[in-house]
This record gives C-alpha cells, structure tokens and sequence, in this order.
C-alpha cells in the first residue's frame, strides 16, 4: 500500500502558498515505481514521487492520494491506492493551527493563529463553538490552554485585530475540530508491535538491540525489548534485531497496516 507524507508546508496553507508531498511505497527497493497521483476521484497529470503544490488555490483543496505502478514483461502491477490526506487552501486571511495531535486530558493544547501578511496586531481572540475562551492584547498569535478536560473539545477559531490608517481591521479564522483523549481512548487507538528474532547462539544468549520503523523511519531508539506500543496510523511497519556481539543483523518483513485509520 502506497502512503502520502507531507514532506514542507502544512495541511492548511493560504492560497498562494507551497506545499510539497511525497508518495511512499515501503518496498520500492524491490522494483522500480511508476507514481499516479489523485485528487478525490480525479487522477492528476503529475506522475513523480513527490507532488508540488506551487501557489496554491482555494479549487486545490481536496483528499490527494497515490499510487504506484510498474509494468511487467506479463502485466500491470500496482499498488494499493493510500489512504486520503487531506489539504485546505484558505482563501482568508487567518488560519488556526494546531501544534500536536492527539491531545489527552491533563495536556495542554497548543494552537496558533497565522495571519496572512504582516500586519501591527493589537488583539487575538480564541473561540470554542463560537464562545470566547480567551482574549490577548498584544503581538502574540499564540494560544496555550493548560490541563484540558473533556469539556475543552469542540470547534476552535481565532479572530485577530489591528488598526491601519486610523481604522480597526479584524479577521476571523474557519473553526478546526479539537479532540480530547482520555487514557482509555488513547489505549483503544494503540497497537502492539512485537519482534521476533531467531538466531543460533550458545548459552547463555547475548543481548539483542531491537529497532522498530514505520515506512522505513526509525520509530525510537534502540533497546532491549522487543516490543513497543504506537498509535494507530495507517502504514508499513518493520524491525530490526541486532546482536553486537556476534555481529548478527535481521530485518523483518514490512507489515501493511493500512485499514488503520488511527485518532
């Protein structure tokens, strides 16, 4: 299964801006990719690994998905389409963002307001489901909501002010969903990940590092377990066993989990 990464921008941009994406197939190494790239239904004329949003539209806003193909000597072959990543082109002139996903109880939420432009701002405002939640004078875009609860979700956007020419000029940002997790949640939207390795060795068996990898990126640092739990996210999952000290490497399969749609 083919995966879409962002690899600059963000997944919200104003229109003029760039973004660039990146088709990934895990097992590439085996064979030589052809690249199909898709906005909703509509297949797109770019054909390459990566996909470039120059100046980006309002009409460019969509779910874009990739995927590859090769030809055989016998046939076509290709792969699973990836699952949808969703961009947003705002026509506006304000864009909230959020600084991590997924948020639990007791975290704080982290959100920016980008203004388009440089305009001397004098006054941001932050709203839950149209309620005001917090008002800042001053500079600052930024908004920091210590130790949220389940009250805390809801539909979030911020309205920035300044004055120009002896006039007051304000904009209002399109509202962004904010999820709060308990830990209950986070455990149900959790795997498992599990290594297993075989090698020959005489008692009693030496240490063995283990690695583990989602779409070829290391998902931490070594150790000596050989499991490790990881959010649910649609994706190629591979590990590594190394024993230093009989110089021993094994790499596992990648492992599609791409009906994962993750929190």
């Amino acid at each position: 299964m083919a995966i879409v990464e962002i690899v600059s921008g963000d997944s919200r941009i104003f229109s003029g801006e760039s973004l660039k994406l990146r088709c990934v197939i895990p097992n590439k190494y085996q064979a030589s990719w052809d690249y199909l790239w898709f906005r909703g239904s509509v297949q797109l004329p770019q054909s390459g690994e990566t996909y470039q949003l120059w100046e980006a539209n309002v009409k460019e806003s969509g779910k874009y998905s990739c995927q590859g193909q090769r030809e055989t000597d016998v046939r076509t072959i290709k792969t699973l389409r990836s699952l949808p990543y969703e961009i947003h082109v705002d026509g506006g002139y304000a864009i909230l963002q959020m600084a991590k996903r997924p948020v639990l109880i007791g975290d704080a939420l982290d959100l920016k307001c980008r203004l388009r432009g440089n305009a001397p701002v004098h006054e941001t405002i932050l709203y839950r489901d149209g309620i005001e939640v917090m008002v800042q004078s001053g500079s600052s875009l930024n908004f920091h909501l210590p130790h949220v609860t389940l009250e805390d979700e809801g539909r979030y956007s911020c309205r920035v002010s300044w004055d120009l020419s002896r006039r007051t000029h304000s904009v209002m940002s399109v509202p962004i969903p904010v999820n709060i997790l308990d830990n209950a949640q986070l455990e149900r939207n959790k795997m498992h990940l599990i290594c297993h390795v075989q090698y020959n060795a005489p008692a009693p068996a030496p240490p063995v590092n283990y690695y583990f990898y989602k779409n070829n990126n290391l998902l931490g640092p070594a150790t000596s377990l050989n499991h490790m739990h990881v959010r649910k996210a649609a994706g190629w999952y591979s590990c590594r066993a190394k024993v230093p000290k009989l110089d021993i490497v094994r790499w596992s399969k990648p492992q599609s989990f791409g009906e994962v749609t993750g929190a």
